[in-house]
């Protein structure tokens, strides 16, 4: 072992008993057993990293069966839904580990199913993985922690750099998720993936069409929320994978001529992102819905685009196609409804802000302005703060006091109506008394008309309520 892998082997080591010392007690139990225990993939990466959390991945040359009657003693619970593929989970404490049987596999062309052969060796083991960096192992049951590093791994560490352990073309031929997952870690890592694995993603971009849309959103969502969501999204876009599974957001680099100016609405919608980004303590830190509205809510320029005779170019109602290309796009995806409901929301509400003018809005329109954001006024506040990526200092910093102004006239209506909390000043049943109906259509009609009342005038209270109920229910 060279000097430089002791060295890392010996931060693997560190980390792991600083941070994950029930790894020992695990590889103890293994031991007792006449089992091999080898800390492998991402968290030997993340320990030398010194960025180890409490969810650490295993292999052993124990059987299946061999490491649940293990872990059934070890672990406060287990699951052994993957067992089919040689993998049984369980957990102590804050640790949660993932223990795998040496294997090798070989996979049908139409399927990232594999045929699970298990293996006899680490080695063969490490080099089915994904990439070189995760290629690495901790061996904890030998005399002393070796660490194990057959495919350079810890040199492609060092250097920031994404290979696979053998040809790429292969290896995304057998799991084309794994292309997905370069992007991720790109993101997640700041590493530069190796050219002949982008030549390769670029080649095999087609494949990605056999993976499931669920295993697509879930590489997604990893990518989007990591440090640097631009890096992977740049990278699924040159490679033509967001052809196959995000084709809007290639859409939004649209051709731009000299005489029909207007801003390169890719690159708007990425600057967008990593604003909404800076703003994100405003929602309790990193938020999925934020992120998934800046990136998309100008997906429904490319088919509203209209030239303007005499140059420039218009994008009516984008906001309203938007929404409705947004919603069919998280839905194939697969993301839950509470997601995709207010990722259309605000993709809709984007623009509503630019109506606001110099503050001519109402008090009425204010408050329809936060009744119609709901739970999401503050991630409206966010994103239509970051939509303004004008170079015109002048210009943002009129905006920014504007969008000010307005932020101050809803806290104080907040304050004093409780504007989150809309009511008509009549409930159904009064209604129902007052006008001498059951329950129907024509109360229903009632509740609208007292709830626009309440919007338009704010609190009136239960008299002149009803003064007004009484008179529009006379007029009809």
């Amino acid at each position: 072992m060279s000097t430089a892998l002791g060295a890392a082997g010996e931060l693997a080591i560190r980390s792991l008993v600083e941070r994950a010392p029930l790894a020992s007690s695990l590889a103890q139990a293994f031991k007792a057993k006449g089992f091999t225990l080898a800390l492998v993939g991402g968290p030997v990466r993340d320990a030398i990293l010194g960025r180890l959390g409490n969810d650490l991945d295993f292999t052993t040359n124990a059987h299946p069966l061999e490491t649940k009657k293990i872990l059934q003693e070890w672990a406060e619970n287990i699951w052994d839904t993957g067992i089919a593929f040689g993998t049984v989970a369980g957990k102590r404490g804050d640790t949660t580990v993932e223990v795998t049987t040496y294997r090798t596999e070989s996979y049908d062309p139409d399927s990232r199913k594999p045929e699970v052969e298990y293996g006899q060796t680490i080695d063969g083991d490490l080099s089915r993985r994904d990439f070189t960096v995760n290629s690495m192992a901790l061996e904890l049951t030998g005399e002393k922690p070796q660490f194990i590093d057959p495919f350079n791994g810890l040199q492609d560490l060092a250097a920031k750099l994404l290979r696979t352990p053998g040809k790429p073309g292969d290896s995304f031929n057998d799991d084309p998720l794994r292309m997905m997952r370069a992007a991720r870690f790109a993101s997640q890592l700041g590493f530069e993936i190796a050219p002949d694995v982008l030549v390769s993603m670029k080649d095999l971009a087609h494949r990605i069409s056999i993976i499931s849309a669920e295993r697509i959103r879930d590489e997604f969502i990893k990518m989007l929320m990591s440090p640097n969501p631009r890096t992977g999204i740049t990278i699924l876009v040159d490679t033509g994978l967001a052809d196959l599974v995000l084709p809007e957001i290639p859409k939004l680099r649209l051709e731009v001529d000299e005489h029909h100016h207007h801003k390169d609405v890719y690159e708007h919608s990425i600057t967008v992102l990593e604003q909404a980004i800076e703003h994100e303590d405003r929602l309790g830190g990193p938020n999925l819905v934020i992120r998934l509205a800046a990136l998309l809510h100008d997906i429904g320029k490319p088919k509203t685009r209209a030239f303007i005779e005499g140059g420039g170019v218009s994008f009516h109602h984008h906001e309203v196609v938007g929404a409705r290309l947004a919603k069919k796009r998280l839905e194939a995806l697969r993301f839950d409804n509470d997601t995709i409901d207010a990722v259309e929301l605000l993709t809709t509400l984007h623009l509503r802000f630019h109506g606001y003018g110099e503050g001519e809005w109402t008090d009425s329109a204010v408050r329809r302005y936060v009744r119609d954001a709901g739970d999401f006024i503050t991630h409206l506040h966010v994103l239509t703060r970051a939509d303004c990526t004008t170079r015109n200092k002048t210009k943002a910093a009129r905006l920014a006091a504007t969008y000010d102004s307005l932020e101050a006239r809803i806290a104080v209506l907040m304050e004093q109506e409780e504007l989150l909390k809309i009511r008509p000043d009549l409930d159904g049943a009064q209604v129902m008394q007052l006008l001498n109906l059951k329950p129907s259509r024509e109360v229903g009609q009632a509740m609208d008309f007292l709830l626009e009342l309440r919007l338009e005038e704010g609190p009136i209270g239960e008299e002149a309520a009803t003064k007004a109920l009484l008179a529009w229910w006379a007029s009809r």
